[in-house]
């Protein structure tokens, strides 16, 4: 039995999970068991460290027992270099070596949070998918991972040696391809609207990617705005820059349509949908992840009817004599919203 240490660190909330680990080294698996869990909000502490004070003090408390872990990972939303990272929304500037020595565990790893979800993908069941696309599943070929939410992000999982790596990438970063004359259209809209020289992918395939297409139907006139989303949209503009945005225009905008209840957010998500599938596409094309292609991130399980609708995948397969090779991978949505904690007690447990 090994005792592990999960995170999920975010600029708003933190995720901590203590797990122990089974290693069978016969059938060569481990098996995990949650033995203690807790959320804590990231701004009332100054570091990391107290909070996983709390956390073990607590665990300690509740079960009858004092833990200390072995092994630790922690799956930030920042840039890691050299195992230490400056988070993007905290005043945290975190230090594996540094944390080892003030919480007294041996090894401690910090990951990019898409990385951890990677190695989640690793710990899922299939009660914690959705497929859209059986495909033909071959061993030892790729995995690729694309999700969008507040970002976008897309990684992939290499299998050698007996073992699996995830190599994170910044293919979210990369140039918006537009296939139709609307999607050349609101190109030029995003262009002119920033003022800026070119559109990542990243700028229509996420959260915000959502409110600005909705932006982009509205100032077109492709449908009328009713004066709920006009509303939402107007607060959510005032606090812009604040330290607290109180709405989120993205999930209003998703929930009108799949509710069917506003024909603009109905056309918002239809263009969205086609824009994911099609970038999906174009990770698979790179990649031919014969493993799986796996859609992660918060956004595809909370509009899954609309995912299965048939754009999304329409706009996979969609790559002319391509198709014929991404008809055959296996396109899956990932429901478990805890696949990053699962992937940091994986990493935690391969240290």
């Amino acid at each position: 039995m090994t005792l592990l240490l999960a995170g999920d660190i975010g600029g708003t909330k933190t995720i901590l999970q203590l797990v122990e680990a089974k290693r069978e080294e016969s059938k060569g698996t481990v098996e995990f068991k949650s033995l203690y869990e807790n959320r804590y909000s990231s701004h009332d502490f100054p570091d990391l460290v107290p909070i996983v004070q709390k956390f073990l003090a607590e665990a300690n408390e509740k079960l009858g027992e004092q833990f200390q872990p072995e092994k630790a990972c922690f799956a930030i939303a920042g840039p890691v270099i050299n195992n230490t990272v400056k988070l993007t929304n905290l005043p945290w500037m975190l230090d594996a070596k540094l944390l080892e020595s003030g919480l007294g565990v041996s090894q401690v790893s910090l990951i990019n949070d898409f990385e951890a979800v990677g190695y989640g993908i690793l710990g899922l069941t299939d009660n914690d998918l959705e497929t859209l696309q059986t495909g033909e599943p071959q061993g030892d070929t790729p995995i690729a991972v694309i999700g969008a939410g507040t970002g976008l992000g897309e990684c992939f999982l290499i299998r050698g040696g007996g073992a699996v790596r995830v190599y994170a990438t910044e293919g979210g970063h990369t140039d918006f391809a537009p296939r139709s004359e609307l999607e050349f259209d609101l190109l030029k809209y995003l262009l002119a609207k920033h003022n800026i020289d070119r559109v990542s992918v990243e700028r229509v395939v996420s959260g915000m990617g959502i409110v600005s297409i909705y932006q982009f139907l509205r100032d077109r006139k492709s449908a009328a705005e009713s004066p709920e989303i006009a509303e939402v949209l107007r607060k959510w503009e005032t606090e812009i820059g604040s330290s607290e945005i109180t709405v989120d225009p993205g999930a209003v905008i998703g929930k009108a349509a799949l509710e069917k209840s506003d024909r603009l957010c109905d056309k918002t998500l239809e263009l969205f949908v086609g824009a994911y599938g099609a970038e999906a596409g174009n990770l698979a094309l790179k990649l031919l992840p014969y493993g799986g292609l796996y859609i992660a991130g918060g956004i595809a399980a909370k509009i899954l009817p609309l995912m299965k609708s048939g754009t999304f995948m329409e706009a996979f397969n969609h790559k002319g004599r391509m198709r014929v090779l991404l008809e055959k991978v296996p396109v899956h949505i990932v429901l478990n919203p805890k696949v990053g904690l699962i992937g940091a007690a994986i990493r935690a447990s391969n240290l």
